[in-house]
C-alpha cells in the first residue's frame, strides 16, 4: 500500500478518534502520531513522544483499536511505537509552526505557548504520567504523613529529607506521590527531573554490556561509551525519582552501580526520592551501604486506607472519569475492596463498564450485579473492626484512635478494643499499637466491657449487632 493511501486511512481513523477521546488527549498525544504502513492487517503507527506511547497503550488502547476496526474492518489492528527520527522531525516542525504564528502573538501568548510545549517535552523526558499529581491524590490518615513529606520535598528539593524513602504495599499510592513530586517541580522550577522504575534502570544497565563471540565462546564485555551515556542520563538530573527499589535485592552488580549513582547525586546536593514495598531494614539482601544511606534521610510509610478514605478515593475517581454514580455505589465498593487503591479503581471501572454495556444507571443494584463474583469473604482485621464500630456510633476511626473523652467516643473505643481482643485473640500490646494506646489502657478497656456484659443486656445487643456488621 502506497504512502498516500496509508495517510488517507490514518486521517479517517483520526476523525473517528477525535469524537471518541477527550480533546486534550487527542491534541496532545494522538494528533502528532503518523501512520507509515499497513501490512498483515496491521496499521503501523509511530509516535514522536515515548510518553504518549505509554499513555495511549495503557488508557486509550481500546479507543484506537475500535477506530481502526471501524475504518479497516474487524480483522484489523494496529501497532504503536516510539520513533526517534520522527521525534526530531516533530520538534523541528513545532519550531517552524511557532515561528509562523509568533508575529501575531502578544508576549504573554508566546510565553504561554513556549511554556506549554516545553512542559510537555519535559514531562515526556522525565517519564511522568500526566494523571498523577498532588491535586488528585486523596489524602487520608493512612497517607497524610507521606503526602506531607512528599509535598515538602517538592517545595524544597535537596533542602531537607534527602533521600525521601516511601514504603508500603502495592497499590497504595507510592508511585502517585513520586510522580506528583516530579510534576510539581517541573511546573514550578527549572530543575531537571527523571522518574524510573528500578527494573527499567536494571534493564538499561544490562544493555550497556555487549555479547561478543571470542574464540568460539560467548564473552560479556562492557561498552564504556554506552555506560557513559547511561550514567549521564541518571546522574545529570536535579531530582531522581526511583520506584520499586526492592528490585535491587540480591542483584549485587546493579546495586553497586546504583550506589555510584546515589553517591554522585547526593554529593552534588541533588534530591533523591525512593519508593519500595518494604522499609530498608526489611530488605535483608540489600547492599548494607545502600540501606544505611536510605535510612539517613526520612523514611515514611503508606498503609491501606480506612473506609472514609476509600469512599473519597472512589468518588474522586468517578469525577476524574466524568462518570456519574450514587454515593451508595461508592460506599459499597469502599466497604468490599479494602486493600488498595488499584482494587478500588478496578471495581469502579467494572461497574461503569457493566452499566455502559447494558445501558443501565450506575446505582447500588448495578454495582452488586457487576461485582457479585468479585466480593470475597472479608478477612477480619483490627482495621475492619474499628471501621464497623466507628460506623455503628457514627464517628470516625480517627476518633477511636484519638484521645477524646466524650462518653460516646470513649464507649465506642472500649468496645472496639474488646472486640479486637475477643475476635482476633491478639496480644494487648498489638492492640495498643493499632490504637496508639498503652497495653495497660487496652487491658482496662477489655476488662471493663467484659464485666459490664455480665449484667448489661443493652450492651450485649450492641456487641451482637456490631459483630454481625463485621462478619
Amino acid at each position: 500500500m502506497d504512502v498516500q493511501e496509508v495517510k488517507n486511512i490514518w486521517q479517517k481513523v483520526k476523525d473517528e478518534l477525535e469524537v471518541s477521546v477527550p480533546s486534550h488527549i487527542f491534541n496532545l498525544w494522538i494528533r502528532p502520531l503518523e501512520a507509515v504502513d499497513f501490512e498483515n492487517n496491521t496499521l503501523v503507527i509511530l509516535s514522536p513522544q515515548q510518553l504518549s506511547v505509554d499513555i495511549l497503550k495503557k488508557d486509550w488502547n481500546k479507543n484506537i483499536k475500535s477506530a481502526v476496526k471501524s475504518v479497516l474492518g474487524e480483522n484489523c489492528s494496529f501497532s504503536l511505537n516510539y520513533d526517534a527520527d520522527l521525534s526530531d522531525k516533530y520538534i523541528k516542525n513545532r519550531k517552524k509552526e511557532l515561528a509562523k504564528v509568533v508575529a501575531g502573538q502578544t508576549e504573554n501568548d508566546r510565553k504561554n505557548e513556549d511554556k506549554k510545549q516545553s512542559l510537555a517535552q519535559m514531562q515526556s523526558d522525565a517519564n511522568l504520567n500526566l494523571n498523577l499529581k498532588f491535586d488528585n491524590f486523596v489524602v487520608g490518615d493512612n497517607s497524610k504523613f507521606a503526602y506531607n513529606a512528599a509535598f515538602s520535598v517538592a517545595n524544597n528539593p535537596s533542602k531537607k529529607f534527602n533521600p525521601l524513602f516511601i514504603y508500603g504495599a502495592s497499590g497504595l499510592g507510592k508511585t502517585h506521590l513520586l510522580q506528583a513530586i516530579g510534576h510539581y517541580i517541573l511546573f514550578n522550577t527549572k530543575l531537571k527531573v527523571r522518574y524510573v522504575r528500578t527494573e527499567d534502570y536494571h534493564n538499561e544497565w544490562i544493555k550497556c554490556f555487549q555479547l561478543n563471540e571470542q574464540n568460539g565462546k560467548s564473552k560479556i564485555n562492557r561498552n564504556n561509551s554506552m555506560f557513559r551515556k547511561f550514567h549521564q542520563k541518571f546522574q545529570n538530573v536535579d531530582v531522581l525519582l526511583i520506584d520499586d527499589i526492592q528490585f535491587l535485592e540480591s542483584r549485587e552488580k546493579i546495586a553497586v552501580d546504583f550506589f555510584s549513582t546515589f553517591e554522585a547525586l547526593y554529593t552534588n546536593n541533588k534530591q533523591i526520592v525512593i519508593a519500595s514495598d518494604r522499609q530498608p531494614r526489611d530488605i535483608p539482601k540489600l547492599d548494607e551501604r545502600l540501606r544505611t544511606r536510605f535510612e539517613m534521610g526520612l523514611v515514611v510509610d503508606i498503609v491501606p486506607p480506612d473506609y472514609e478514605t476509600r469512599f473519597e478515593i472512589v468518588k474522586a475517581y468517578s469525577k476524574e472519569l466524568e462518570v456519574k454514580a450514587e454515593d451508595d455505589v461508592f460506599a459499597y465498593i469502599a466497604e468490599n475492596f479494602p486493600n488498595n487503591v488499584r482494587e478500588l479503581k478496578g471495581a469502579f471501572n467494572k461497574v461503569s463498564a457493566y452499566a455502559e454495556f447494558l445501558n443501565m444507571e450506575i446505582n447500588l443494584e448495578t454495582a452488586q450485579k457487576a461485582l457479585k463474583g468479585d466480593i470475597r469473604k472479608k478477612e477480619i482485621t483490627p482495621a475492619l473492626i474499628a471501621q464497623n464500630v466507628a460506623k455503628y456510633y457514627d464517628i470516625t476511626v480517627k476518633d477511636l484512635k484519638g484521645t477524646a473523652r466524650q462518653q460516646r467516643i470513649a464507649q465506642a473505643r472500649h468496645i472496639a478494643i474488646y472486640l479486637t481482643r475477643e475476635m482476633l485473640e491478639i496480644s494487648y500490646e498489638s492492640i495498643g499499637e493499632f490504637y496508639s494506646k498503652k497495653h495497660t489502657t487496652v487491658m482496662y478497656s477489655y476488662d471493663m466491657i467484659s464485666e459490664k456484659l455480665r449484667t448489661d443486656d443493652a450492651l450485649k445487643l450492641t456487641i451482637k449487632d456490631i459483630k454481625e456488621m463485621i462478619k
